[in-house]
């Protein structure tokens, strides 16, 4: 009896100390509304089209790269809006800069690709639902992979990209905001 409760608290201490990958950020929060800066400058809107400032910790054992997605799951077309899609992120990255998601900014560790979004050019293009549409979720969503990088290029559809990182997703944090006009 005594060595079975021994193996339970060890077992109940073993799984209490296993960390879970953790996405923050200092420009949104969980479940608040994304600000001008993060707001794309098109399509009517006329915010700054500004990617947010990520940091993440808790990285799982194996992570050999990391892959960002941003995905509006309730934008009206039938599958949804890829804002920014960006994968081949170093496995010591621990953070991308606001602004990171401009290709021309060069603020993207060496290595990382950003592939094509549904606004039909890479980079991270803000939140802009139809006017009048209701509030929309906006899942910017960090995974970590066991693999070094993807085998795509810049030219991959976001769900050719959401396939390959689903097929070698470790774990995953998220972040979802939300936005309406």
């Amino acid at each position: 009896m005594k060595k079975r409760i021994t193996i339970i608290l060890v077992a109940m201490f073993m799984a209490s100390s296993v960390s879970a990958l953790e996405l923050t950020s200092p420009d949104i929060e969980s479940g608040a509304t994304l600000n001008d800066k993060q707001v794309f400058n098109g399509f009517g809107c006329s915010g700054d089209n500004i990617s947010p400032a990520l940091a993440w910790d808790d990285v799982p054992k194996g992570t050999k790269s990391f892959a960002l997605m941003v995905y509006d799951p309730d934008a009206p077309t039938g599958s949804g809006w890829w804002h920014w899609v960006a994968f081949n992120i170093p496995a010591d990255a621990r953070t991308l800069a606001a602004g990171a998601g401009t290709i021309t900014a060069g603020l993207m560790p060496d290595g990382v690709i950003q592939g094509r979004t549904d606004f039909g050019t890479a980079g991270y293009g803000g939140a802009c639902p139809p006017a009048g549409h209701g509030q929309h979720r906006y899942q910017f969503r960090l995974f970590a992979l066991s693999v070094e990088s993807l085998p795509l290029d810049e030219k991959a559809s976001a769900a050719m990209v959401g396939y390959m990182v689903q097929q070698n997703a470790l774990e995953s944090a998220v972040i979802e905001a939300v936005y309406q006009r």
